[in-house]
């Protein structure tokens, strides 16, 4: 089997090269996320240092499933595609083991082959990554990769390790094909689902819906955490990934409903094209499912949470006006104002000790009680907040203890031991709403900004005292806008980190997948010239196939990132935050347009190399090829 195995590598040069890219860009992928953690790790702790982590370890858990996704899917489409040769190895006398130990060489010596490149080409792009981290201030001056070799181990051998994963489950639906696949001309997938991908992909499926719900009766607020909506989205993509095959072939029919009845044979030729290869229309769908899915649903997320901490900011805040930067007036000040009341906020921190004996760090506000009273709309759920004084606090029902009389042990800002009691308890919300704390316990907090709230009349009088001191004065609307909307600078590089390199990545998977699909395809280029059916014919009609795959993907992207959307929709709501669901529907819409251009691009060029073959130019010289017939569209 080992001869058969170098013999096949040679002959299916395509194929395996097109394993071999995945492979290799992949395994890079890997190391530049994993060089680039070591490097942080190894830095001195400080609140930069933390951002990155949080940053790399987000684009490194990203980038690896989307490899690992890629790469098995890869790796299953290029087994599927040789029934008929393992058919001939079965009616010649190979037994189901040969065959499946003839694949797992073949993924081995493609998997260590395309591992080594990637450890070679990650090695060269980690360097150029801390440089573009380093100049866009995400990272720190000295930031540089060093010399950690635990990351060119892990990522080496996470990258064979899913190439013989995805070749396993191939190899043993390929010790399955019987002797006679080999007689069979026709390619179509008959039981494109086996008993194991139905396990994990309605196992998958279950798990989601399952966590899901779980999170929404026990803790919603964990689906708004982006360590969670970063990870989840990768259940629902495996599991649909998993299901394509079922999925596929309804959408197909669906999306080729009204172009089957517009055309008199193009359309039902490319949706039986697609329905009968339908491992391949997965296959090709399957990257263009990941790249809407991760952008749907990380965009989504983040944007939906940001518009929901703007519509809790604006409920909360009762004020007219708000006075921000320069040096602020004192609140006495201001309370001159006829019809005017002031409440001065300082923030601070304090560090709770929660279950007895964890010590957890949480921001706060220092306020004048009366103020606060009178000025705020605190989202208040239990106890009142004209009872805060020096010995109380309010807390938020995310806090451990949250009952209404009970004391809590905590620090102040400058280590001060102390026992407050709940006063009031807020709704949690975002998670945004913080603690409220007078003045005597914030040692050292400074006032940063002072809510007005005030009559129209004296609107004028409020700016006047904030320009005397060189503050500015906004409207509440102003400032909330300029506070909460803005999607701040490092905030959109960090995520060209995430999405950029893994969607650069699956674009490349997308065309590999494509060109390797076309080799494939030179049988059918042509049967179909041999039909009667003109060159552009046919180019229109693979070109139409690979158009119908990406849109299929398009779709499913779509609506998994929903799916993960309408989750923290959910759980906003159950939190009592009422906020609108935001789906990014133009980012979306140019990652699924770029893959369109893919699609057409990578099927319409060796369509055509195929159908400028040096033996069908001597057939068409020599009269073999039959003129321009009927054709198979109109119109």
């Amino acid at each position: 089997m080992l001869k058969i195995a170098l013999r096949s590598l040679r002959r299916r040069w395509m194929t395996q090269v097109g394993t071999f890219v995945a492979v290799a860009l992949g395994v890079a992928l890997m190391t530049v996320m994993g060089l680039g953690l070591a490097a942080s790790a190894a830095m001195p702790a400080g609140a930069d240092v933390v951002g990155l982590n949080s940053m790399l370890g987000t684009a490194g858990g990203v980038s690896s499933f989307v490899a690992a996704f890629v790469v098995a899917s890869t790796f299953s489409y290029a087994v599927a595609g040789r029934r008929r040769e393992l058919g001939l190895l079965r009616l010649a006398g190979s037994t189901p083991g040969q065959l499946r130990r003839l694949v797992l060489v073949e993924a081995a010596a493609v998997g260590l082959a395309g591992s080594a490149a990637g450890i070679v080409l990650g090695g060269a792009g980690a360097p150029l990554m801390a440089r573009w981290t380093v100049a866009e201030g995400l990272a720190p001056a000295g930031y540089a990769i060093g010399d950690q070799a635990w990351p060119l181990h892990a990522a080496f051998w996470t990258g064979l390790l899913v190439a013989l994963s995805g070749a396993y489950a191939a190899s043993r639906r390929a010790g399955r094909v019987g002797p006679l696949e080999a007689l069979r001309e026709a390619v179509t997938d008959e039981r494109p689902m086996t008993p194991g991908r139905w396990v994990a992909g309605g196992g998958l499926l279950l798990f989601a819906a399952v966590f899901v719900g779980w999170r929404l009766g026990s803790d919603p607020g964990e689906l708004l955490k982006r360590k969670t909506y970063t990870w989840q989205p990768m259940l629902l993509i495996s599991a649909c990934g998993l299901l394509a095959p079922v999925l596929v072939r309804p959408v197909v029919r669906l999306l080729m409903w009204i172009p089957v009845r517009l055309t008199s044979y193009a359309g039902r030729l490319v949706r039986a094209n697609a329905s009968a290869g339908i491992r391949r229309t997965a296959a090709v769908a399957a990257p263009v499912l990941v790249m809407v899915a991760l952008t749907g649903s990380l965009l989504g997320a983040a944007s939906t949470l940001k518009e929901a901490k703007s519509v809790e900011a604006r409920a909360r805040t009762g004020a007219d006006y708000v006075l921000t930067g320069g040096r602020l007036p004192d609140s006495a000040e201001i309370a001159r104002i006829p019809g005017a009341r002031a409440l001065a906020v300082a923030d601070t921190g304090l560090t709770v000790l929660e279950e007895g004996f964890v010590k957890v760090p949480t921001e706060a506000s220092a306020v004048d009680p009366a103020a606060l009273a009178e000025v705020s709309r605190l989202p208040v759920v239990a106890g009142s907040v004209a009872d805060l004084d020096d010995g109380g606090i309010i807390v938020t029902e995310e806090w451990w203890q949250h009952r209404v009389g009970e004391a809590v042990p905590l620090w102040l800002a400058d280590g001060t031991a102390v026992r407050l009691r709940i006063v009031a308890v807020m709704r949690t919300g975002t998670g945004d709403n913080g603690a409220y704390v007078t003045p005597r316990n914030a040692p050292g907090a400074k006032v940063s900004r002072i809510e007005v709230k005030a009559p129209a009349s004296a609107a004028g009088a409020v700016r006047e005292t904030a320009a005397r001191h060189g503050a500015t004065a906004l409207t509440a609307q102003e400032w909330l806008t300029a506070t909460y909307p803005r999607t701040n600078r490092f905030t959109v590089l960090g995520y060209v980190m995430v999405l950029g390199i893994a969607l650069a990545y699956t674009a490349i998977a997308l065309a590999n997948t494509l060109l390797m699909a076309a080799a494939d395809r030179a049988g059918d280029l042509r049967l179909l010239r041999l039909a009667g059916a003109t060159r552009s014919q046919v180019l229109t009609v693979m070109t139409a196939e690979s158009l119908l795959a990406a849109t299929v993907g398009a779709l499913l992207g779509t609506a998994v990132a929903v799916v993960n959307v309408a989750g923290i929709r959910g759980a906003l709501a159950v939190l009592g935050v009422d906020s609108p669901m935001i789906v990014p529907w133009l980012p979306m819409g140019a990652v699924a347009g770029v893959c369109a251009a893919l699609a057409a691009l990578c099927t319409l060029i060796p369509s055509a190399h195929a159908l400028r073959s040096r033996s069908e130019r001597r057939r068409a010289r020599a009269g073999e090829v039959p003129g321009v017939g009927a054709g198979l569209a109109s119109g």
